[in-house]
């Protein structure tokens, strides 16, 4: 039995698994997830849908967040905070407490061991008296009852409930590809086992596709000792942020630590060949690898929400308060799809620095503040010996912007500056990125810059 109480002279109750059948404590029952309440002795004798609004608004909240990402944790550790009374729930689908995302190529490459990869364990949790549910798929949400509903049997009531469930990885659509035993995704820890496993018994290594996940694994690939090949569909890699020079740039670098860099190139087909597989492309080469790494970009998780009224997009639309169109409902991480008032838009980012921010920032407003989204986005990364920074607005998110760029061959430097209305939004950086902190100060100041006096901003 548990007793909810708010405040002095709250009415309290304990609940009961219900009887089946009882007309509107049962219709209680299923709102309450599947718990029916009775009157503790020498309380106030009153139902609990006969509360006063008053009363209620002192009863204890209950906070839900599905997806125990950055995001997630961060918002119910923010929620915990703010509200030290609150019921807090906290869902995944995963078997593991939070752990760094950014740590998984490090761990790849046997920089960084596993128990160095987590951020979180169950104590934690315990301590913050945040209920934790790992392995648990949630299947439906109802926002008319307020109600989370998982594939394992269970329900959550909710007053606030926080989707921040991220994007699941796309799969490599070839023939062969479902059945071979040595495809893999990256984006999770038990991705980045199974690869690390694998790597250690081979010798050939194929990459596809033109992301940052890519990268990753190509750059793994080669540091672990692999003849790796490298596919990339488009002209150059990150096609839509870099032009022809800093394609070129991260080519000359790909190519200097051994990667064989191939564009204009896709997998057609992937057939087993003596315990491992060869590779057909649609070149009609014809490559014998012990493992394909697949960077195809993501796939946001939110079919569970299909039966709702929530709007989605590429993710799920929020305004600047990471508020969806549905009372009481929020998203943040790559899952939101927000509306960016300095950008005057509405998209996503999937980078650790902004899924953090928007789990601060959702939980704040889920404890009734009402603050907006003001950040510079940014991404930081390395390409092999050298490293790369993606600050503000990039083509990727916002097409159309316009752009100025320089590089040093000889340093092996880069910078790519985007611009919208003669404001500065965004810029590139490979090699130095010394200048990330004053291109960042100059984008939050909203400066209007001319034609003529853009390139001047080239040598911050």
């Amino acid at each position: 039995m548990a007793v909810l109480a708010g405040g002095a002279g709250a009415r309290c109750y304990t609940y009961s698994e219900p009887a089946v059948g009882r007309g509107t404590a049962a219709g209680l029952a299923a709102l309450l997830g599947r718990r029916a309440w009775r009157r503790r002795p020498g309380a106030v004798a009153l139902d609990p849908w006969q509360e006063e609004p008053e009363a209620l608004s002192e009863t204890v909240q209950r906070y839900v967040i599905i997806g125990n990402g950055i995001a997630g944790t961060t918002a119910a550790e923010t929620l915990r905070r703010g509200d030290p009374h609150g019921s807090i729930v906290l869902i995944t689908d995963e078997p593991y407490t939070l752990y760094n995302r950014v740590a998984l190529p490090p761990f790849l490459k046997l920089q960084v061991p596993e128990s160095k990869v987590f951020l979180k364990n169950r104590e934690f949790h315990e301590k913050n008296r945040i209920e934790l549910y790992l392995e648990t798929r949630v299947t439906h949400v109802d926002t008319r009852e307020r109600v989370v509903y998982t594939r394992e049997g269970k329900a959550f009531p909710y007053d606030k409930l926080l989707v921040a469930t991220g994007g699941r990885p796309n799969r490599l659509q070839v023939p062969g590809a479902e059945h071979a035993q040595h495809v893999y995704n990256f984006q999770y820890l038990d991705d980045a086992k199974r690869i690390s496993a694998r790597i250690a018994e081979s010798k050939v290594g194929v990459v596809t596709g033109g992301s940052y996940i890519a990268y990753e694994l190509a750059e793994a690939f080669r540091s672990r000792g692999l003849e790796t090949y490298w596919l990339i569909r488009g002209p150059r890699f990150l096609r839509y942020i870099l032009e022809e020079d800093g394609g070129k740039l991260v080519d000359l670098i790909a190519r200097e630590h051994g990667v064989h860099m191939l564009y204009g190139t896709t997998i057609e087909e992937i057939y087993p060949k003596n315990g491992a597989c060869t590779v057909r492309t649609n070149t009609g080469q014809h490559i014998d690898a012990d493992l394909v790494g697949v960077g195809l970009g993501l796939k946001m998780n939110y079919d569970f929400l299909a039966e709702t009224p929530i709007k989605t997009n590429t993710g799920i639309l929020t305004n600047e308060y990471l508020e969806t169109d549905v009372p009481g409902v929020y998203a943040a991480g790559d899952i939101a799809e927000f509306f960016d008032p300095f950008a005057n838009t509405a998209y996503t980012m999937g980078t650790w620095a902004s899924a953090t921010r928007h789990g601060k920032l959702a939980a704040t407003n889920m404890l009734g503040g009402r603050e907006p989204y003001h950040d510079v986005p940014y991404y930081t990364s390395g390409l092999f010996d050298s490293r790369l920074s993606a600050v503000g607005l990039t083509p990727d998110v916002l097409p159309g912007l316009e752009a100025i760029h320089t590089v040093d061959w000889e340093r092996r430097t880069y910078r790519r500056l985007f611009f919208r209305d003669g404001r500065l939004v965004g810029v590139m950086l490979i090699g130095d990125l010394k200048p990330k902190a004053a291109y960042t100060d100059i984008i939050r100041s909203r400066k209007q810059f001319a034609e003529s006096e853009r390139a001047a901003l080239l040598t911050v």
